[in-house]
């Protein structure tokens, strides 16, 4: 799984979901539809016509669960989910 951070590169969004939104967008950016069809990863997400590998619609999903943790008042002990 390819991840955003290397060695000395750091993300300068620290939101509890930055790294997985990192992934996502890099992952979408390296996929046939955005480098193709020349489409926003936004439009890439929104089209789902099979350009986008499934390993970003897993890393998508990932990414709305971190988001829901963060309103879900029950995982204030257990930790935010993507970390």
């Amino acid at each position: 799984m390819m991840r955003y951070e290397e060695e000395n590169e750091k993300l300068k969004d620290k939101s509890a979901c930055a790294g997985v939104r990192a992934d996502l967008k890099m992952c979408l950016l390296e996929s046939d539809c955005c480098k193709i069809h020349k489409k926003t990863p936004r439009e890439c997400l929104r089209l789902n016509d099979g350009t986008v590998p499934s390993q970003c619609q897993v890393l998508r999903n990932t990414f709305f669960e971190c988001k829901r943790s963060l309103l879900d008042n029950r995982q204030r002990f257990r930790g935010h989910k993507g970390y």
